[in-house]
């Protein structure tokens, strides 16, 4: 198991997003040839941290134009860059999608898509800005890795992992503050999947901020008596389909988490390993063919059942289906 956070670790909170600029400047003063091009938003997506480290030339900034931005860093990427896009996920997955499908990943360019403000944690800003097909997107597209980090530490790993990682990859942060799952130093790989609670009555797998959702859920699940297994699929794509399997096969049942939409995201990447090799019960977690609506980022989670009261209930009815 990888290391996490302590008990007062545990209570700070910090957005994903934070981890952003902070990182790349980590990044560029370790040697590492990395450039951010935003698209008018430096502040917000923290990218403004790499000029303010002292590394303002690796700074570019595009202007309210996402497309033109994606094609900036696709040409940075062929003079020896790892280019760093930066926006809010709505416009740096949606907007661009074309330029992201056939410039970067039809020529497998070093491109990192990384936005920030995915999901329903944008809150106030509502429907319009809560972005919640991305994974669905960026998973659909050949070359694509894609990554979707629980906290601050998880969000900083995956950075590193993305510029040491040839090709294009996708990370997707937050803009809420939410609470330390790992340790500080956490160092996650590519394709593997963590095991972060084990238990042998019901698998929940979770991805971002419901990770910590799932925990909870367990600790709840736990005081009735049912010992659920809690696994962090950060790596949707690709899929640690091992240690997946290996639970589902102990537990005999699933229930998949994630602030997206349940089409085509980290549930139907599950639902597909599953319906190869190893058929179970199960059920997700997540937005239901909606858009989000203008709220707090709590308010919202247990509105639209994406909450760890959510995944209690879907751990119960999953187990009520398993095969006796």
């Amino acid at each position: 198991m990888v290391k996490l956070a302590d008990g007062a670790q545990a209570q700070q909170k910090k957005a994903t997003r934070a981890a952003y600029g902070a990182t790349l400047a980590e990044l560029a003063s370790e040697g590492v040839p990395v450039v951010a091009v935003d698209a008018d938003l430096t502040g917000s997506t923290t990218t403004k941290k790499l000029a303010d480290a002292g590394f303002a030339d690796r700074l570019f900034n595009c202007g309210i134009a996402e497309q033109n931005m994606v094609d900036v860093a696709a040409g940075l990427a062929i003079t020896g860059h790892v280019a760093f896009t930066g926006s809010f996920a709505v416009f740096g997955t949606g907007r661009a999608y074309d330029q992201i499908r056939n410039t970067v990943c039809y020529s497998n360019l070093d491109v990192k898509i990384a936005p920030t403000h995915a999901g329903i944690s944008v809150g106030p800003d509502g429907g319009s800005h809560q972005m919640l097909e991305d994974v669905s997107l960026m998973r659909g597209l050949p070359n694509m890795r894609v990554l979707v980090p629980a906290d601050y530490a998880a969000a900083r790993a995956a950075l590193r992992l993305a510029a040491a990682t040839p090709g294009p990859v996708y990370v997707r942060m937050g803009r809420a503050s939410v609470p330390c799952v790992y340790a500080d130093d956490v160092e996650l790989e590519l394709g593997r999947a963590y095991v972060l609670r084990e238990g042998g009555d019901a698998t929940i797998v979770a991805c971002g901020v419901e990770v910590e959702q799932a925990l909870k859920a367990a600790e709840l699940l736990a005081a009735e008596g049912i010992e659920a297994e809690v696994i962090d699929a950060f790596s949707v794509k690709p899929l640690d389909e091992e240690t997946i399997l290996a639970s589902v096969g102990k537990t005999g049942c699933v229930a998949v988490a994630e602030e997206h939409s349940v089409m085509g995201g980290l549930g139907s990447a599950v639902a597909e390993t599953l319906a190869r090799t190893c058929p179970a019960p199960a059920e997700f977690v997540g937005m239901r063919d909606a858009f989000g609506k203008s709220g707090e980022f709590d308010e919202l989670m247990a509105y639209f059942n994406l909450d760890a009261g959510a995944i209690v209930e879907a751990v119960k009815k999953v187990m009520a289906r398993k095969q006796v």
